[in-house]
C-alpha cells in the first residue's frame, strides 16, 4: 500500500466568549433590520395602493367645487354675499355632519375631542380643527 500524508489536518480555531457574544449580538441585530427593513417596504407597498382612493377623496374634499353664480342677482350686491356666506356654511355644516357621522372617527381621540369641542362651545377654530383631524 502506496504511503499517502493525511490530507485532512486539523484546523485549530479558538473563539473566545467575547467574541462568540459579540458574533451572536450581530447576527441578532442585522436580522432585527433585515426583519425592520422588509415590514417597512411591506408597508409601503400595500398601503399606498390601498389609501390611494383615499388620497383622492381627500383632495376633492381640499378643493371643493366652484361657486355657481346665480345669474339674476349681480355679484356686488349684498344678496349676493348672504347667498355666498350661507352657502359657504351649508357646506361646511355638510362636513362636519359627515365627520360626526363616519364610525372611524370614534376610535380617533383628537377628533373626539374637537368634536365635543364643537358641539359644547362652537367656533370656527374648533370647526376647522374637525375637518383637519376628521376623516
Amino acid at each position: 500500500m502506496p504511503y499517502r500524508p493525511n490530507p485532512r489536518r486539523p484546523l485549530p480555531v479558538q473563539l473566545s466568549a467575547l467574541q462568540l457574544t459579540g458574533s451572536i449580538a450581530l447576527g441578532l441585530w442585522l436580522g432585527f433590520l433585515a426583519i425592520a427593513l422588509t415590514c417597512w417596504l411591506l408597508s409601503r407597498f400595500l398601503f399606498n395602493e390601498q389609501l390611494a382612493p383615499v388620497a383622492q377623496a381627500v383632495q376633492q374634499l381640499a378643493n371643493p367645487p366652484a361657486v355657481q353664480q346665480v345669474p339674476d342677482i349681480p355679484p356686488q350686491s349684498p344678496l349676493f354675499d348672504q347667498y355666498e356666506e350661507n352657502l359657504r356654511k351649508n357646506e361646511q355644516q355638510a362636513r362636519l355632519d359627515q365627520a360626526r357621522g363616519n364610525s372611524r372617527n370614534q376610535s380617533n381621540p383628537k377628533c373626539q375631542f374637537w368634536l365635543q369641542q364643537d358641539q359644547t362651545a362652537p367656533s370656527e377654530k374648533s370647526r376647522a380643527n374637525v375637518l383637519q383631524f376628521c376623516d
